[in-house]
């Protein structure tokens, strides 16, 4: 779900030519921000009958100062966008960069609890860190490569029950536990599936479960993650509409707003309005038309030093092995998201019916975005 992201650093001179997406760019001065006074039911679930409403905590939003724009940045206009719950995901080490008082969340996931080689779950973040947040603290759980998921679901093996204990004793000190694991084996599908079930059992009906899931746009025949089925055991399922293009792929929108209406329609029929969180992505990414980052055989080696017309190869002296340099022009594409293209992302969803909606990640947005964003 979440990538990390990591930006390469060349040896070489490079021209960036940055070509961005014609929905931010509209040439137009940047309107005043509007002043925003959100109302914020903190704890943000729906009171049910006889219960007590949750706690009405006023929040003044104040535009944060601390990004200069480099570009004309268009305002999106009109009024912002309501909705009854707004997830955001937080890095450890990256407390800090969350701020209650500015980012109207109801509820906030700590990212995160990764699982090693050996099925060990790593150290469990130190919820005190997470300062002045009255809404609800999710510990997320996350398992990368397929190999290691295999084991740590399938029950012949003695790292799911591990996991379990550990799940057990973090649920604890959170309102609940979110799991991620974005490569789950087709054949472990239905380990997936009874994984989430004791989970449920071990940490009770009181704590929340919620799973981060891969967008889909239509009905998958046997997919790894079917609406449907995980739907009646859990609590929320975010769905991690970006990625639509990623690193190795052709340039483009990491979520367009045409395909996240696909995947925003097939969610809407498919799950619970309650249960459905749309996930949207607070960052870009970048594409470059050649890289020079690779392993080279000494053919192409000869071949580049003749097309850069080097004739001068230095040899290290402790080694003697030949080296060289050149400068080089590279053609870069990038895409990005900001105030104005995640508003209207946004308003998509609430016209869609949509009523709670996650960012992945805090610390990586646009700052002028959050006074567009309240709770109704």
């Amino acid at each position: 779900m979440k990538k990390r992201l990591v930006f390469a650093a060349f040896s070489f001179s490079a021209i960036f030519l940055i070509m961005v997406s014609s929905v931010f760019a509209g040439g137009k001065k940047e309107k005043a921000q509007p002043e925003v006074n959100a109302n914020v039911n903190i704890p943000g679930s729906e009171p049910q009958s006889g219960e007590k409403k949750p706690e009405v905590v006023p929040i003044t939003v104040i535009q944060n100062p601390k990004i200069k724009s480099s570009y004309v940045k268009e305002s999106p206009g009109g009024s912002p966008v309501k909705f009854h719950e707004v997830w955001g995901y937080v890095m450890q080490d990256e407390e800090q960069k969350f701020d209650p008082a500015t980012m109207p969340l109801t509820d906030l996931c700590y990212f995160s609890v990764d699982i090693n080689s050996y099925g060990e779950a790593s150290a469990i973040p130190d919820i005190k860190k997470i300062k002045n947040f009255k809404g609800r603290k999710h510990l997320v759980f996350t398992s990368w490569g397929r190999a290691l998921t295999h084991m740590v679901l399938n029950p012949e093996f003695g790292c799911r029950n591990r996991l379990l204990n550990v799940i057990e004793t973090a649920a604890k000190d959170y309102d609940g536990i979110q799991i991620d694991f974005e490569n789950v084996p087709y054949r472990d599908r239905k380990h997936y599936q009874t994984f989430l079930k004791d989970i449920r059992r071990r940490i009770g009906q009181e704590k929340w479960l919620t799973v981060a899931i891969a967008a889909r746009t239509k009905d998958i025949v046997d997919d790894i993650y079917p609406y449907k089925e995980i739907e009646p055991l859990v609590d929320r399922i975010l769905v991690m509409a970006y990625d639509e293009h990623w690193s190795t792929s052709k340039p483009g929108p990491v979520a367009s707003i045409e395909w996240c209406s696909r995947v925003a329609d097939y969610c809407v029929k498919t799950l619970p309005n309650k249960k459905l969180i749309m996930g949207l992505p607070f960052y870009g990414r970048s594409w470059q038309d050649t890289s020079y980052s690779k392993a080279w055989i000494f053919k192409s080696v000869n071949r580049i030093l003749g097309e850069k017309n080097i004739t001068n190869v230095d040899r290290d002296s402790a080694n003697g092995i030949p080296h060289f340099e050149f400068d080089a022009t590279v053609h870069v594409t990038g895409y990005f998201d900001d105030t104005y293209s995640l508003v209207k992302r946004a308003r998509m969803y609430q016209e869609k019916g949509v009523t709670r909606i996650g960012f992945w990640r805090i610390g990586q947005e646009d700052p002028d975005f959050w006074p567009w964003l309240v709770l109704n």
